[in-house]
């Protein structure tokens, strides 16, 4: 991998990664246009840093109180603060760890297929329309235990490649009557400790793999990747306020048109 392949794929993921229209998908359709090989594991990691470090300096004044508040909440047995919606993220994360356990083998082999990616893009996209109609007032400090669970249960839907975790998150929020916004402010909230838990997956795996590591490309992909994710989560919420999700609907439709007509002839080659 050379320095114009991270640039542009470090791009791709920071872009894709918090807006509703799945950042396999396009991993996947890009350097497959381009004839570039797969980036790779160790490139996987290197960007997965750069988004996560992107949220969190997005969200650095509303951290420090969540994980400190969250945390004196368990010595006073009590609501203290922001420890509401820290509990919200703890319960909305363990789904996908069990999630990711059972379903681990079949997120690297069926569900890899091209037209399943395809299928889940269109559908998902199909469902985040609907759920956008049931959009209500309500706010991310309102989520309780159940509705936190249900989110969660839901984000483990994005281990399949063209769901999109952040969209299939925003889908049940906006299916619960969050705000647009406030659905998209948890997601990308919940995302803190899904991306740092597939990063850490992920590193393990490299940990066992053989070969060099070109740190210096991987960087710049991950210093691309932070960047642009952090412009686009400041984007995403301004736009979502004035439009909604029907653009990133429209987006997912044609994307998803796409990736059938690609990979159309994808079963019968490999039969």
């Amino acid at each position: 991998m050379d320095l114009v392949q991270a640039l542009w794929l470090g791009l791709i993921q920071g872009l894709t990664e918090f807006l509703p229209i799945s950042s396999s998908a396009h991993l996947i359709l890009v350097p497959r246009l381009l004839g570039w090989p797969d980036q790779g594991l160790a490139f996987d990691v290197a960007v997965h840093v750069g988004t996560l470090l992107a949220v969190m300096l997005h969200f650095r004044r509303q951290v420090g109180p969540l994980v400190g508040d969250t945390l004196v909440s368990v010595w006073r047995r009590q609501p203290v603060g922001e420890s509401r919606l820290g509990w919200a993220l703890i319960i909305g994360t363990l789904p996908l760890v069990a999630g990711a356990l059972i379903l681990a083998d079949a997120a690297e082999g069926v569900f890899r297929d091209p037209r399943v990616i395809a299928a889940a893009t269109i559908g998902f996209g199909v469902l985040l329309w609907v759920a956008a109609r049931r959009a209500g007032p309500r706010d991310e400090h309102s989520i309780g235990p159940g509705a936190a669970l249900f989110i969660g249960a839901a984000q483990v839907l994005a281990i399949i490649p063209g769901t999109s975790r952040s969209g299939i998150t925003m889908t049940a929020g906006l299916w619960l009557g969050l705000e647009a916004t406030a659905a998209a402010r948890f997601s990308f909230l919940l995302s803190m400790p899904a991306i740092a838990l597939a990063g850490a997956w992920k590193a393990l795996q490299l940990g066992a793999a053989d070969g060099p590591v070109n740190w210096g490309v991987f960087g710049f992909g991950a210093l691309v990747s932070g960047v642009s994710a952090y412009l686009c989560i400041r984007v995403f919420l301004a736009l979502v306020a004035r439009l909604g999700m029907t653009p990133f609907v429209i987006y997912r439709l044609v994307l998803g048109g796409v990736l059938l007509v690609m990979f159309s002839g994808a079963g019968s080659a490999a039969g």
